[in-house]
């Protein structure tokens, strides 16, 4: 293909100048709707504080954000070369990997510079580059060593930024190098906390070596049915021509490569599957990353072709620029929306009690008083709701997950087989080999372990997924519920019904706590899993549960259900006298001894263990629970807020009447014109537009134009769809 690595620079320049034009009008927003609230000499504050801290938050959210990509892959897979090569610079050796025992961060800096962060309390320490690849790089025969011996290089580095004078960085690309998959469980788990926060994964995998079964474990624990969008590339696929036996024999080449394209799309099918749709031919691509460096080098002129960069490169763009990047867009067009429409409401609160004395004032504010009282009692029953829910999910997964527990052993000796050592099972009555044997029984173990959680965790996902699809929908009942009362309040205020000069849709007709109770609204939690399930009903906890089965209390009982299993299980083989008996019969009493162990063990862990489980999954649901609860509390407070600094404005001072109208109306104009300028930026960045739409803006009451306004959305979702 002609596509040449310049128009990927040029491509995510558009969408980083786009962001920062977005960002540029929400904070125009927040400014205007600030200094009107800090006018000394007007009405008083129209109760806005929580709506501008949400565009000042969303405003630096999409000002900051970057395009995340987290590279994972086995050691030898040419991890390196292929950053290099999408990089356009050879930064990252080749001849030993760097990332084998240092998860590490690459992003822009205006200097070469490298800054290691610990986990215990020392201070982060800054080196130059060079530095740090002679100190935390180690070569491939210590990495094998370590690998053996289930230990960290560097136990106490938590991962390091290395910062870097590159246009792809420049233009907000951070690449997420993470350790090799075949080291240790422990460096798997390094790159758990960044599984869900990244915009993609790129998963390298070597024509050369197809797909092992570490590949396949770490698939099936961490990325399978997780959501999560993962691009598969074959690397040096230019190495099977070079490893025939006649480089130039096009049909024997034609025929190779066709039995190995066979080999992957076999395996990597079942990680292509969303929604009963097969991605495989969108998400998976042959790639040569050496030729393709080596073409980068020579300048951004040089040709992709023959490399798979020029097939791949264009996927990741589309993506990245308008699939990503128009999620985030859209939910910049809501949060205007929902301002104008908070400010706008408050002005027609406003205007009509500006003729009132302050008894009267009085008189009203306590006539809407039963109303905030109902507005707390839907704020209390949401809240109980979500208590309810959380506790009887937590009881049920706990349940789930003690009964999972309790239940290995039924299968433990024809589970086990595909896990145990390769070394043979008499070794280990031969004392030089005893310690080697024990801790490659215990590496196989935990694997084992960590496959069954993993395997669990799943169906426990799913319904988390439930219970939290089922809180949007109530979220969006009782948000419906506020609505009506807030209608009383102001009619009861104003003497009239407040008509919205906003073009609303059905979910511009929720609140703004119950937008954001169903992630509408995740810009202004700058959390790019929330922002990746933004409209789905669905909280972003998804990352406290993949902690819960990787790094968590979950992990580390398991690791002592390793040291308390093994002990016992080492005094009974010793008594076995293995000496007399041949390799299988060794094998099948190890494996039953084990059995016997687990079955006794088993129940005590179960009971320890699921108080952890019930412990985390109830925090999901509390959390959520408390900023739900937060924001409905900052929107009762707000309403009360703009009344009660209304008679305080007049017990202080005469209000010139006619100059607040004014003014007020030049704030509604100003704002309003301000939203019309995200939703036109919107619309072009989806290539339509929409010429009524503005007129309607300004006229149309809300009950007269809700179906065509669920069109309108519902183009909008088709065109972000097709692009």
């Amino acid at each position: 293909m002609s596509y040449k690595a310049e128009s990927f620079i040029q491509d995510l320049e558009k969408v980083a100048a786009t962001r920062q034009e977005f960002a540029g009008h929400l904070a125009a927003m927040a400014t205007t709707l600030e200094a009107s609230e800090q006018l000394e000499n007007a009405s008083g504050k129209l109760g806005l504080s929580p709506i501008i801290a949400d565009l000042n938050t969303a405003s630096q959210n999409l000002s900051s954000e970057v395009f995340r990509l987290l590279v994972l892959g086995d050691m030898k897979r040419g991890k390196s070369t292929f950053l290099n090569a999408l990089m356009g610079e050879n930064l990252l050796p080749t001849d030993v990997n760097p990332c084998t025992a240092v998860l590490t961060i690459l992003r822009y800096g205006p200097e070469k510079r490298v800054t290691v962060h610990f986990n215990d309390d020392r201070t982060p320490e800054t080196l130059s580059f060079d530095a740090f690849k002679q100190r935390y790089t180690i070569r491939p025969d210590q990495a094998k060593k370590l690998e053996d011996e289930g230990t960290l290089a560097f136990p106490n580095v938590d991962y390091a930024v290395v910062e870097y004078p590159l246009t792809l960085l420049e233009k907000g690309v951070e690449i997420v190098d993470s350790p090799g998959l075949n080291d240790t469980e422990a460096r798997n788990q390094l790159t758990l906390d960044y599984v869900n926060n990244c915009h993609a994964i790129l998963f390298v995998l070597s024509a050369t070596q197809q797909f092992t079964l570490s590949e396949q474990r770490y698939l099936d624990n961490y990325i399978k049915d997780r959501g999560l969008t993962v691009f598969f590339l074959i690397n040096a696929w230019d190495e099977i021509r070079n490893r025939l036996v006649d480089p130039d024999d096009e049909a024997e080449l034609q025929e190779t490569e066709a039995r190995v394209r066979q080999v992957f799309r076999t395996n990597l099918e079942p990680y292509c599957q969303l929604d009963g749709e097969d991605l495989y031919a969108d998400r998976t691509f042959e790639i040569s990353s050496l030729p393709a460096l080596r073409q980068r080098l020579k300048g951004e002129d040089g040709s992709l072709e023959g490399t798979g960069f020029g097939e791949f490169m264009p996927a990741l763009t589309t993506f990245l620029t308008k699939e990503r990047a128009i999620a985030e867009l859209r939910q910049a067009k809501l949060l205007a929306r929902q301002a104008y429409r908070t400010t706008h409401e408050a002005i027609e609160r406003r205007i009509p009690l500006l003729s009132h004395d302050i008894d009267e004032l009085r008189d009203k504010i306590w006539s809407v008083q039963p109303e905030f009282e109902q507005l707390v009692v839907i704020r209390d029953e949401f809240k109980d709701e979500i208590r309810v829910i959380g506790e009887r999910k937590a009881g049920e997964i706990t349940t789930s997950f003690r009964e999972f527990l309790v239940g290995l052993d039924e299968t433990f000796e024809a589970d086990f087989v595909r896990y145990q050592p390769e070394l043979k099972f008499l070794d280990f009555l031969r004392q030089q080999k005893r310690k080697e044997f024990e801790a490659a029984l215990k590496t196989a173990f935990e694997q084992y372990l960590i496959d069954k959680i993993t395997a669990w965790s799943k169906d426990a996902q799913r319904d988390i997924d439930q219970a939290f699809i089922e809180l949007a929908h109530s979220a969006f009942k009782h948000g419906e519920s506020y609505g009506h009362l807030t209608d009383q309040i102001n009619q009861k205020l104003t003497g009239q019904r407040v008509v919205n000069r906003a073009h609303l849709s059905p979910e511009d007709n929720s609140p703004g706590w119950a937008k954001w109770a169903v992630g509408l609204y995740a810009l202004t939690t700058g959390d790019v899993g929330a922002i990746a399930m933004a409209g789905t009903g669905l909280f972003n906890w998804r990352q406290v549960l993949m902690n819960l089965v990787g790094a968590t209390a979950i992990t580390v009982g398991f690791a002592l259900l390793t040291d308390i299993f093994l002990g016992p299980l080492g005094m009974a083989l010793a008594g076995l006298g293995l000496s007399s008996w041949t390799t299988e019969q060794a094998r099948r009493k190890v494996l039953a001894t084990m059995k016997q162990e687990l079955t006794s063990l088993l129940p005590q862990v179960a009971q320890e263990q699921s108080f952890v489980v019930y412990q985390v999954v109830k925090e999901c649901f509390e959390t959520y629970q408390q900023d739900v609860v937060k924001r409905m509390n900052e929107d009762i407070a707000a309403r009360k807020t703009e009344l009660n600094d209304l008679i305080k404005q007049k017990e202080t001072h005469e209000i010139d009447r006619e100059g607040e109208i004014q003014r007020l109306n030049q704030l509604d104009d100003e704002v309003l014109a301000q939203s019309h300028q995200v939703a036109d930026a919107y619309d072009q960045v989806l290539g339509i537009h929409v010429p009524e739409v503005a007129a309607d803006l300004e006229a149309e009451p809300v009950d007269a134009v809700p179906e065509a306004d669920e069109a309108i959305a519902h183009q909008e979702v088709l065109t972000a769809t097709a692009v």
